[in-house]
């Protein structure tokens, strides 16, 4: 049986902190988050951490793929992210785009490839939360992707030193 498509309106930071909550609840195998520094829209928070560890401790093959235009606020002021990292080194990643790819000023996140959330700029919280949307869930996926290969990983739980 095929789920109906739903799509919710954002209207406010509130309704797209929430909406990442769903999506991440909604995820089943993984998780594909963009945002420009994730700052202010609740990664740091108790229920996401719990919900975001659950996701991954659920089966070793979940993978969580975190993007970022800049990653300073995950890696010094975002210690349940962290900590989520140091648990699941193999299964999370968080990658910073180079220069080239920081003019994308539209924030999403794809759960597997049937649900999403976007808005439509950094400086706008409106957006939609989509369920049971393969199709362009797919084309958001697909433009994560590109970005990824693009990007580099700069947060680790390794440290080096002499």
């Amino acid at each position: 049986m095929t789920e109906e498509l739903q799509h919710t309106k954002l209207d406010g930071i509130v309704d797209y902190i929430a909406a990442l909550d769903t999506l991440c609840k909604l995820a089943q195998r993984n998780l594909y988050l963009f945002e420009k520094d994730f700052d202010g829209v609740g990664y740091n928070s108790e229920a996401r951490y719990v919900t975001l560890r659950n996701f991954l401790l659920a089966n070793h093959a979940h993978r969580l793929f975190v993007l970022a235009h800049d990653t300073h606020y995950l890696s010094t002021l975002c210690p349940r992210m962290l900590m989520l990292l140091r648990q699941f080194g193999t299964s999370m990643f968080i990658y910073q785009t180079p220069k080239n790819l920081q003019h994308i000023t539209e924030p999403f996140s794809v759960a597997d490839e049937t649900n999403y959330v976007r808005r439509f700029h950094f400086d706008d919280p409106r957006g939609i939360l989509a369920q049971h949307d393969p199709e362009k869930a797919r084309v958001l996926k697909s433009r994560f992707l590109e970005m990824w290969t693009a990007s580099h990983q700069v947060v680790t739980t390794t440290r080096l030193g002499l």
